[in-house]
């Protein structure tokens, strides 16, 4: 009894959306709710548009969401038209415009993410090299000290030996090391200089074309696609050759009708008229919903190869920059031994009267790379991978539907324009007719020609 009533609710709403009836309080009030419901879902989606994608004031934000909410409702309400339209517009959700719309937030999510990540590494790849190369600069001078010690450390070694008593060979040595840096750190500055300049370039021009995506393509996308209704209700009502090669079930019924008025009729159809005449709707595949299924998914193919692509060169630049950052920090500094050792014999007319060991240890290490210059790759997969599962997943969906959207918009139409629906009944009626009384009159023709041809072969 409840499964009953909510039936004859459901073929009510139906009745009542489709043809605007409003007499009665129980139609209109149906009616009220039904366009009340999806203004509120529109308005709430425009309402995290406005705040979320062109950062608009809450209060704005609300009021024009609002605005739109109650224009739409009323719409909605008072006229035909806006409700057949407004249902076309939800059917083409599952179109060539929403895949692409979802095709451009798939390779945002890959600009955004592994297209930045990627630069991001580069930079900080060749900002280690800098900062390196910077900090070489104090332990260049390192082993030049080492060798000024040791010079001072002979002088002083020499001075001694010089040292008679009587006479005093006095001599002084005077040391300093010079190394000239400033050519080299001006052009690590320039350097650095180009390198912050380049990457602020790539980031604004990436974050430019973003926004202005972001934000404009939306609107581009519903205008287009209301554009793209809009005509087809306009040829559907003026063009009775539109896309009328379905058989509906208004069809069914006026044929039915001609064969109790003793009419011409077409039902059944041949098995060639089936492939050419499919039912309305068609459950099972027909040849060009093949064609339309193949046209919706080749551009998903190869965007998802690019987006593969682009993924897999961020992770091998990951990789690669994360090995080098590895070995280089496993690195032990090289040691340079520098140990210098004098012996020294005093003899007086050949006779040896001492000796004299000296020895200092003047080494020192390097290292190739400088700890806190080493780069710090990251690898942000998640962030680029679980949305575009997310749009793959949704794009693998709407697939099979739609190739059943031209049928779902021919039966809509014809549900909200039974007059239109009425003339173009009539015309794929008489076509069909046509056709047969051709076929006919063909094979009539080739019988008589070949029995003819029998006739004279036989005398």
């Amino acid at each position: 009894m409840i499964t009953k009533g909510l039936l004859d609710m459901r073929i009510l709403a139906v009745d009542v959306f489709i043809s605007g009836n409003r007499e009665g309080l129980k139609r209109t009030t149906i009616l009220l709710l039904i366009c009340v419901f999806p203004s509120l879902f529109v308005s709430a989606l425009l309402l995290l548009y406005l705040l979320y994608t062109l950062t608009c004031d809450p209060a704005v934000s609300g009021g024009i969401a609002a605005l739109h909410g109650v224009v739409l409702t009323f719409a909605l309400f008072f006229s035909q038209r806006v409700r057949c339209l407004f249902t076309l517009f939800v059917v083409s959700i599952f179109t060539k415009k929403t895949r692409s719309l979802l095709l451009t937030a798939g390779t945002s999510v890959v600009v955004l993410g592994n297209i930045h990540n990627t630069l991001e590494n580069l930079t900080g790849l060749v900002r280690s090299m800098i900062c390196n190369l910077r900090a070489k600069k104090a332990s260049v001078i390192a082993p030049f000290r080492n060798y000024v010690d040791m010079l001072k450390w002979l002088a002083n070694i020499l001075q001694g030996v010089t040292d008679f008593g009587v006479v005093n060979l006095d001599s002084q040595l005077n040391i300093s090391p010079k190394v000239d840096l400033e050519h080299f750190r001006d052009r690590l500055t320039q350097a650095e200089l180009k390198l912050n300049q380049s990457v602020k370039y790539a980031v604004t021009f990436i974050n430019t074309v973003s926004s202005v995506k972001e934000r404009v393509y939306p609107t581009i996308s519903f205008l287009v696609l209301v554009i793209f209704i809009a005509s087809h209700v306009r040829n559907y009502c003026s063009d009775t050759k539109y896309k009328n090669h379905f058989i509906s079930n208004k069809f069914i019924h006026f044929d039915k009708k001609q064969k109790e008025e003793g009419k011409q009729h077409v039902l059944p159809l041949t098995s060639e008229e089936e492939k050419l005449y499919p039912s309305l709707p068609s459950l099972r595949p027909i040849a060009q919903e093949g064609k339309a299924l193949f046209k919706f998914g080749f551009p998903i193919i190869s965007h998802l190869v690019a987006w593969v692509i682009f993924i897999t060169v961020d992770a091998l630049l990951y990789c690669f920059v994360a090995i080098i950052t590895t070995k280089l920090s496993e690195m032990e500094p090289f040691h340079v031994p520098l140990l210098l050792s004098l012996k020294g014999v005093v003899t007086l007319i050949g006779v040896q009267l001492g000796e004299e060991n000296h020895q200092k240890d003047f080494s020192y290490s390097v290292t190739l790379f400088e700890k806190q210059c080493l780069p710090k790759p990251k690898l942000l997969l998640n962030n680029s991978v679980i949305p575009l599962a997310g749009i793959l997943l949704t794009l693998l969906i709407m697939a099979p539907v739609a190739a059943k959207v031209v049928q779902i918009r021919l039966m809509v139409c014809e549900r909200f324009y039974s007059t239109a629906a009425e003339e173009r009944i009539k015309y794929l009626h008489a076509k069909i007719l046509r056709k047969r009384l051709k076929r006919t009159r063909e094979k009539e023709n080739s019988n008589s020609f070949t029995a003819l041809i029998t006739k004279v072969w036989v005398t």
